[in-house]
Order: C-alpha cells, then sequence, then structure tokens
C-alpha cells in the first residue's frame, strides 16, 4: 500500500494529520506514523493471515504488554476493533517500540558485548514463555502451529522445503533421508519438551535494543511451537560468526532462569529451523533479492542436514 493508502489508514483511526514514514517493507509493509506519539502502522500481506488470526494476535501481545513483557501494545479503532480493511488490505496499529533492530543475519547493531546481550535476550525469551503460559487465550484462539507436523509434515506451515527447484536429485534424497530421521527423533521427543506459545520469528530484525533493553516485535508468525525452536530461530542466523560458540552458551544461560537446553536438542531444532526456510522463499520467488536469499537457506538447510545424517 502506498504513502496515502497509509494516510487513510490512519485516518479510520482518528489521527489527525500525523507525520507519516516508511519504516519496514518485509512481509508486512510497516509506517511510521508520528501524532505526539509514535504508533506503527501495519499493512498486512494479503492471503497470508486472516482478519481473525490478526485479531488473536493483537489480543495476545496486548496481554503480555500487561504482564509487563517489551512488547508493542495493540491500538484499537474507536469503534474498538483492532483490526480493519483499507483498499483491500487488513490493517492494524500498534504502540512504537523503543530502540533499533539488530539487523541483518550476524549482525548486532549497537551491541558492545555480544555475549552479554544474547544473556539479555535469553532471559527475555524466558520471560515471554512464562507470560505465555500464565495467560489463558480465549475459545478458538487462531494461531499457526509449530508443531511436527507443521516442520515435518506434508505440508509444513512454509512449504514443503525439499521440493525447492534449486535442489539436484542428490540433495533432495539428502533432506528427504534428514527430514524423515528428524521426524523419528522428534516423535521420540516430543512427549517430554516444553511446548506452548512462542514467539517463532526472533530473528534481528525483530528484536530491539536501544543498549539497555531489549525488545520484541513483528508476532505474525507467533502460534504453538517447541520452546527450543525459539532459541534456534534467533542462533541460526548466527552459526557462521567467529562468536558463534560464546552467543550460543549465553542465550542458554539467559533461558536457563526457566530450563536447560539439551545442546542436542538444540542442534536438531537449528535444522529443523534451517528447513523451513527453502519453503519459504519457494513463494516468494519474485521478491527482490529473494535468489540470493534463497541460495544462503539452501546451503545452510544442506550442510545442516549433512551434519545431522553424519552423526
Amino acid at each position: 500500500m502506498s504513502l496515502a493508502g497509509a494516510a487513510k489508514a490512519a485516518a479510520v483511526w482518528g489521527f489527525e494529520s500525523p507525520r507519516i514514514t516508511l519504516a519496514a517493507a518485509r512481509e508486512n509493509v510497516v509506517y511510521r506514523l508520528d501524532a505526539g506519539e509514535i504508533y506503527a502502522l501495519r499493512m498486512h500481506r494479503v492471503g497470508y493471515r486472516s482478519a481473525e488470526e490478526l485479531r488473536h494476535e493483537l489480543a495476545w501481545i496486548g496481554a503480555m504488554a500487561e504482564a509487563g513483557l517489551p512488547v508493542p501494545r495493540p491500538v484499537a479503532l474507536p469503534s474498538g476493533a483492532l483490526v480493519t480493511e483499507v483498499e483491500g488490505q487488513l490493517v492494524s496499529v500498534v504502540t512504537w517500540l523503543g530502540g533499533a533492530p539488530l539487523g541483518a543475519p550476524g549482525e548486532m547493531k549497537n551491541v558492545r558485548d555480544r555475549p552479554a546481550f544474547c544473556r539479555k535476550l535469553g532471559e527475555a525469551m524466558a520471560a515471554l514463555h512464562e507470560a505465555c503460559d500464565a495467560w489463558p487465550p480465549a475459545k478458538g484462539f487462531a494461531r499457526p502451529a509449530w508443531d511436527r507436523a507443521g516442520l515435518l509434515g506434508d505440508a509444513p506451515l512454509w512449504g514443503r522445503f525439499w521440493e525447492h527447484p534449486d535442489f539436484n536429485a542428490v540433495e533432495r534424497d539428502l533432506l528427504m533421508a534428514a527430514r524423515a530421521q528428524a521426524d523419528k527423533d522428534l516423535a521420540a521427543l516430543e512427549g517430554a519438551l516444553d511446548y506452548g506459545l512462542i514467539h517463532a520469528d526472533l530473528v534481528g530484525q525483530n528484536v530491539m535494543w536501544d543498549g539497555a533493553n531489549v525488545g520484541l516485535i513483528d508476532f505474525d508468525d507467533g502460534g504453538y511451537g517447541f520452546r527450543v525452536f525459539e532459541l534456534a530461530t534467533f542462533l541460526l542466523r548466527y552459526m557462521d560468526e567467529p562468536d558463534y560458540p560464546e552467543l550460543r552458551v549465553a542465550l542458554c544461560e539467559g533461558y536457563g532462569v526457566r530450563a536447560a537446553i539439551d545442546p542436542q536438542e538444540l542442534d536438531l531444532f537449528l535444522m529443523l529451523r534451517a528447513f523451513t526456510y527453502p519453503g519459504w522463499f519457494m513463494d516468494r520467488s519474485d521478491e527482490p533479492n529473494t535468489a540470493a536469499r534463497a541460495a544462503r537457506a539452501n546451503a545452510t538447510a544442506l550442510k545442516l542436514a549433512q551434519a545431522f545424517m553424519e552423526r
């Protein structure tokens, strides 16, 4: 949606002549509204989430904000609704969270002590999961499930990753073998794993830092999942960094205020998280820079699958 469309949406919320600037154009297009206070106006990707799913997401983060978590607060329309449609696109508004995102894979912008930051982030993840377990969702709460079927089934949440057209026959066979073995391993583990509501997309662009405090934004993919998947999502983007071992230890130590993380389970979920991205890119092949990003994601998935099968 254009800037003019964003202005139309802002008017629906009752904002009078706010200053509107583009903040991000990723899965959703986000505009920064300056109306005395700062807000994020989110134009949601068409067809990705239903209005009901978005309402439930906003109710969830609203409850987390009330519990004292560092997340945005939903802003209701004058009617009390949290979501509306403008020019054929679903729109919502949340409060602006301070700080700046960590950035691209491997980056931690404005972070001086990377392990110390990861320890803080682990603590924030633990607090989020504790608050999620204490919150009773409304009946019919509709969010995706990052369960065994959602990760390894015949119709994974982000697509049949092993069918990415850039994989050759040998690579596809490797992924299929790793998928089958991982399914067996996860079937044996899942009953004992911590499972509940998770953010599910704690990548650098969704983790905010103001020099002292960690913030979490963009719960678009949030739903039910294994809690170790949350840690794996963050760590996957840093696996090629020289300080990865220290970052991994620190993140797990921070999360340890809630529960210990088994290293072998974390390794399994690093591969499972890597598997999600080739499928995700298949649906976005016509978007800018997709080819290079997909190539990196495919290489990571193959590397981790090979190591998994050589254990």
